[in-house]
């Protein structure tokens, strides 16, 4: 049987990981593989770090969707893959590999993955976390200085020159796509136990 695959999209820090760690929670992690777009951003080795730095990541053709489809394929035809592991202080891709092996469910999970016509078209299910532009934006100032080791002005400036842009250009009109709209993100109860059925219907 092959994977039932699950697109998770959203502005950035919408609340999708949160989205994602309730699917995976509820449908047990051993049956589950986590394909993370950010994992395909393109290796920017080639450039000196000041210029990687200030190139726009939120637009689609910072990443490598199309190694992405390629590797969903194979996912679903039963073959093992190697994930590229992403340095995002650093922005490059590190010299080493996630290999991964089918399971019953794939979640795909990024802030443009409904942007690919191709890659919607593999998903069985599409959610798209829908959260306020401010709370978005203060979730991404935290994440970026925490986890990334970012400068606050530069978290800022990124927001403003690309971030915002790319979201109004790309990820907003990219909800028209979505089966099921998540207002809240993982705070909505309801919508994520309509979730659940569905992906417990598609199961059975």
């Amino acid at each position: 049987m092959e994977p039932l695959i699950i697109g998770v999209a959203g502005g950035s820090g919408a609340g999708k990981t949160t989205v994602v760690r309730h699917i995976i929670d509820t449908f047990r992690e051993e049956c589950i593989l986590l394909l993370q777009h950010d994992s395909y951003y393109r290796d920017l080795k080639h450039l000196p770090f000041s210029e990687r730095t200030q190139q726009n990541f939120d637009h689609p053709s910072a990443l490598e969707t199309e190694l992405m489809i390629r590797h969903i394929k194979a996912l679903k035809e039963g073959y093992q893959v190697e994930i590229p592991i992403y340095d995002f202080t650093n922005h490059i891709r590190k010299d080493e590999t996630r290999l991964v092996e089918p399971r019953d469910i794939i979640l795909i999970d990024g802030i443009l993955i409904f942007n690919e016509k191709e890659l919607r078209e593999l998903m069985d299910i599409k959610l798209y976390v829908d959260t306020d532009d401010d709370i978005r934006l203060l979730r991404r100032i935290q994440r970026d200085i925490v986890e990334r080791d970012r400068e606050l002005e530069n978290v800022l400036h990124q927001y403003k020159k690309f971030v915002r842009p790319m979201h109004l250009e790309f990820v907003e009109p990219s909800k028209r796509y979505a089966d099921i709209i998540i207002p809240r993100g993982g705070q909505n109860k309801v919508a994520l136990d309509m979730v659940n059925a569905l992906i417990q219907d598609h199961l059975n």
